[in-house]
């Protein structure tokens, strides 16, 4: 049987790569994204090529909160149900805390993080109205420890993101609540968004990355690493490094 996904920032990316893997696996898709235009052209092939899939696509501006509900509503009246909601949609702007660049540090907290809360909210809203529903995060490997230099402000937005989701998962399990809550916790992966950042040691392209995403997706574990390999144990060790290690590492 279908499922309906809905993806945020599935013009280009990491949630465009989703999308081409879920459509192949023969579900419908709700897609939105500021750039309109690409989600058209995306529509169009995918369309193309799985005609079984149906695919509806809408623009949004995360950072225009009121519309986060409106356009997450308007997706659940044409489907009649979402399945999977994949918050995806950021950015990875960021300088040293201190250097006058507040203005780029207050947009990544902003639109990952507060916009993260926005589509969470309405998420949320849905599925508690259906009773049931998955909800996935798309945080970073960098959430494990604070970061230094332009990453600092990103991996703290990413880290809060992790941490409501965690939060949102104990109040779930502590009600026996259907509702699943996914946290991933991606390594580097090639795609737009830093395409221009040097130093990303074992970096996959988006589509080795993407497919990896979509099978932790669908295990239905509380959080994984993607991928797997190397970033578990990555994972694992960064937490447990002491900050005078992590200074000479980074």
């Amino acid at each position: 049987m279908s499922r309906t996904i809905l993806i945020t920032g599935a013009s280009s990316g990491l949630g465009e790569g989703m999308a081409r893997e879920f459509a192949a696996r023969g579900d419908h898709l709700a897609l939105c994204a500021r750039r309109t235009e690409r989600l058209d052209q995306l529509r169009a092939e995918l369309e193309g090529t799985y005609p079984g899939v149906k695919i509806s696509v809408r623009a949004l501006d995360v950072n225009d909160h009121a519309q986060v509900a409106e356009v997450f509503q308007a997706f659940r009246e044409e489907f009649g149900q979402l399945d999977r909601i994949i918050v995806n949609a950021g950015i990875g702007k960021g300088q040293p805390l201190g250097t006058g660049r507040f203005d780029a540090n207050r947009q990544t907290a902003e639109t990952n993080f507060v916009s993260a809360l926005a589509q969470i909210e309405a998420a949320m809203e849905i599925f508690r109205a259906q009773n049931h529903g998955h909800l996935v995060a798309v945080s970073s490997v960098t959430a494990v420890r604070g970061m230094p230099g332009n990453v600092t402000t990103y991996a703290a937005t990413k880290a809060g993101l992790a941490a409501l989701c965690e939060g949102l998962r104990v109040e779930l399990k502590k009600c026996r609540s259907p509702i699943r809550v996914t946290t991933l916790y991606p390594g580097y992966i090639r795609t737009e968004i830093n395409e221009k950042v040097k130093n990303t040691p074992f970096i996959v392209d988006a589509k080795t990355g993407c497919r990896a995403m979509v099978r932790a997706i669908e295990s239905g574990k509380a959080e994984r690493f993607v991928p797997g390999w190397p970033w578990t144990p990555i994972g694992f060790i960064l937490r447990r490094l002491p900050e005078s290690v992590l200074a000479r590492i980074f």
